[in-house]
């Protein structure tokens, strides 16, 4: 049981530290930078394959015994039973226009299963974090937090005084009335993470990968949310070998399982 426990610190903290390392140089770039396209459309930087790599050498420092899949680098999942999945700047378009909301995500798997998740957003100084262990057989920590302090999604019935977010591939649900009031954050992470936390009932993503989803699967979950993959509802655990750089997953994530009867017909004209 000690040994346990002090894993789970020890994750923890290496999220904090090496998160919160990065950040300043980051912090200094941000809006600053040049980017360029991928394949995928999406902009990379150099700050994006700077924090990759700072990251990626973390993680073999720490935790030698451990998988590593970024977005920036290998996208092939590994066969060690822990792998750690990285996004090392989600919301690489926010970041680059000077926009103060992106984030750095640290999802851990086990057996190709999240089971914590860590994200951290710079330019608001918030951490969010969270444990949830599934069908593993694991056991540790439980629940999911914002800078320290437990987060919970709200209780409350989707209305047009409630916030339910959008990325920026799915506004063709927009072209039929929605019964709440539309955000768009820019970072997938975030988005989600606001309905962990209680902000927002719902929030969709049409084409995250799953170093966007990670991290956030699990602290939407440990909040008490929702979290659907439209498209693939198998997508954990991850399969070893496979190719995950170019597979999208769409996902629609709800503040309470019973509604999501109601919203789930409404986003998926995303498909």
């Amino acid at each position: 049981m000690e040994n346990r426990e002090q894993f789970w610190s020890e994750v923890l903290v290496f999220c904090q530290k090496t998160t919160e390392a990065i950040a300043e140089t980051l912090m200094e770039k941000a809006g600053n930078v040049s980017p360029t396209s991928k394949e995928d459309g999406s902009l990379v930087t150099e700050s994006d394959r700077w924090a990759d790599q700072t990251i990626r050498e973390a993680i073999a420092e720490q935790f030698p015994d451990h998988g590593i899949l970024t977005e920036e680098t290998s996208h092939i999942f590994p066969e060690q039973d822990w792998c750690w999945i990285v996004d090392p700047i989600d919301g690489t378009t926010n970041f680059t226009r000077g926009v103060p909301i992106w984030a750095i995500s640290l999802g851990l798997t086990y057996r190709g299963t999240p089971v914590f998740g860590f994200v951290y957003l710079p330019p608001l100084k918030q951490s969010f974090y969270g444990y949830w262990y599934g069908e593993t057989g694991l056991s540790g920590p439980t629940g999911a937090y914002r800078d320290g302090q437990p987060i919970t999604t709200s209780d409350d019935t989707p209305s047009k005084s409630h916030l339910f977010n959008l990325c920026a591939r799915s506004i063709k649900i927009l072209q039929k009335p929605f019964p709440c009031k539309i955000r768009m954050i820019g970072v997938a992470s975030y988005n989600l993470l606001l309905v962990a936390s209680g902000v927002a009932v719902g929030g969709v993503e049409a084409t995250p990968k799953v170093w966007d989803i990670a991290a956030v699967w699990v602290i939407v979950q440990a909040a008490g949310g929702t979290f659907i993959f439209l498209k693939d509802p198998r997508l954990f655990p991850l399969t070893i070998g496979t190719n995950y750089g170019s597979k999208s997953i769409p996902s629609l994530v709800v503040n309470q399982e019973r509604f999501v009867l109601l919203l789930k017909p409404l986003v998926e004209c995303i498909l």
